[in-house]
């Protein structure tokens, strides 16, 4: 057994063993889904939802292919979260709930808080899954292991400690995660920029343009990741539901400002990383293995921590990704539409229930897909959802005029438009209309039309507002 998998399979104990921690602390609904968090759990939970597999086998993909300029791409999630932070945070508070769906309810009614909870159970599935194909693809590359065997032991191992408790056992374990990920990530590129000659040795060896441009990768590209975080981090429930849950507003302002400054700088490491792998692995067939390849040949203890801090970034978002689909299905299904009466402990058991389950969706999807390229067009389907949501969420809140059936029609006519684009490009190669007109674009344009003209149809009268529009 190699040195690097024993201390990826001690990590991985050592993070079971801190989530099972967590259970005597998670005795109630409440507490399941996060109650009177501190800045340090609303920062470390947050954090997960946002530096995962793409942060870092992701961008050192990028940066092997383009560059510094991957690092767009955990930059722009940072913008979106320091969005969410200065203009909505405190408003979302005031309007009592715990799930993005909730605060729908608030501006648009019960109809509209129903299928925006289908629509993000279905976000929170489709990148829970890719997280899963992430952790079972590490696990073939670094591991010797076989997907299905990675798959299994990973995946289960995650729906157990989440499971045990709840959101302490997600803040906790992504504590350790958050460590482990900037930390090894640090460690990683002063030992690979060493090895090579220093960063001026990095830059001898590869191109100016686009290596260490920050346009690199192309403005369409950087554009679009902006956007759709900016749109994606103030309707992403994994990332909102600490800040629900934070003790008071200035809590949950703070660890939003610090999450996004945590998050903004990350990938600037791993597409460094990347962008060595290209200087010591020119002939590299498959960019997505530049991270891992170059781990396996450094030292094995640092690779090996390095190695597991791969695994904790992936951990860190599957957690708090499917408490979050638990969370929607016990608050905006089960409770609020079939048994509104439902005492503390039911409402504990449906959690665990709804949670386990789409932990083990995530799982049995990671196993039918492996090796295809539907995942990732699941995923940018899924994304275009949480950002088309958004835009009609503005329209309720600052629009009188927005009709809540036309809000739910929209929704629904903006999915299809987003699974569309998503469907013909995988098809044909190409999007529709423009090469940079991509899904983004496309679900921002179809909800911005059909809430205005179904709204226009609609000849009710103007509802009222359910409370205060945000301000900073």
């Amino acid at each position: 057994m190699s040195l690097q998998l024993l201390i990826i399979l001690a990590y991985f104990a050592i993070t079971l063993a801190v989530g099972f921690l967590a259970k005597t602390k998670t005795r109630s609904a409440t507490s399941f889904h996060g109650a009177g968090l501190g800045v340090l759990m609303v920062v470390v939970v947050g954090v997960g939802e946002w530096l995962g597999g793409t942060s870092t086998t992701g961008i050192a993909e990028y940066g092997f292919i383009a560059g510094l300029s991957g690092a767009w791409y955990t930059i722009a999630n940072g913008i979106g979260v320091m969005v969410l932070a200065l203009f909505f945070a405190k408003f979302y508070r005031s309007l009592d709930t715990v799930t993005v769906p909730g605060i729908v309810e608030k501006f648009l009614g019960l109809r509209a808080r129903t299928v925006a909870s289908v629509l993000l159970i279905f976000v929170m599935i489709a990148v829970g899954t890719a997280q899963v194909i992430a952790a079972g693809t590490l696990g073939v590359s670094v591991l010797g292991l076989s997907y299905h065997a990675s798959v299994i032991i990973l995946g289960l191992g995650f729906i157990v400690y989440t499971l045990a408790g709840g959101m302490t056992a997600v803040g906790y374990t992504n504590l350790l995660h958050l460590i482990a990920m900037y930390g090894g990530a640090v460690l990683a590129v002063a030992f690979v920029l060493g090895d090579i000659g220093g960063l001026a040795s990095l830059k001898s060896h590869l191109p100016a343009h686009p290596y260490f441009s920050w346009t690199g990768i192309g403005w369409s590209a950087i554009s679009s990741w902006i956007i759709a975080s900016i749109l994606g981090a103030c309707t992403a429930q994994a990332g909102i539901q600490p800040i629900l849950a934070a003790k008071d507003v200035r809590v949950a302002q703070q660890g939003a400002l610090i999450t996004a400054l945590l998050v903004a700088p990350f990938g600037i490491l791993t597409a460094l990383l990347g962008m060595a792998a290209k200087v010591r692995f020119p002939e590299l067939a498959n960019a997505k293995l530049a991270l891992p390849t170059l781990m396996m040949h450094l030292h094995p203890v640092v690779g090996g921590i390095v190695l597991a801090s791969i695994m904790a970034a992936i951990l860190s978002t599957v957690a708090p990704i499917i408490l979050a689909a638990g969370t929607m299905f016990t608050k905006d299904l089960y409770q609020r539409l079939w048994r509104p009466a439902a005492g503390d402990q039911q409402l504990l058991l449906v959690s665990r229930l709804s949670t386990g389950a789409a932990g083990l969706l995530c799982l049995l999807l990671a196993l039918l897909m492996y090796g295809s390229t539907r995942i990732l067009d699941m995923v940018y389907f899924a994304y275009t959802i949480r950002g088309s949501l958004f835009v009609i969420l503005l329209f309720a809140i600052y629009w009188r005029r927005t009709s809540p059936q036309g809000a739910v029609y929209g929704m629904i006519v903006t999915a299809l438009a987003g699974f569309f684009w998503v469907f013909y490009k995988s098809q044909f190669g190409r999007y529709p209309l423009h090469p940079d007109f991509t899904e983004t674009y496309a679900a921002l344009v179809v909800a911005v039309l059909s809430t205005v003209l179904l709204s226009f149809v609609d000849k009710r009268p103007e509802r009222q507002h359910a409370s205060q529009t945000p301000n900073p």
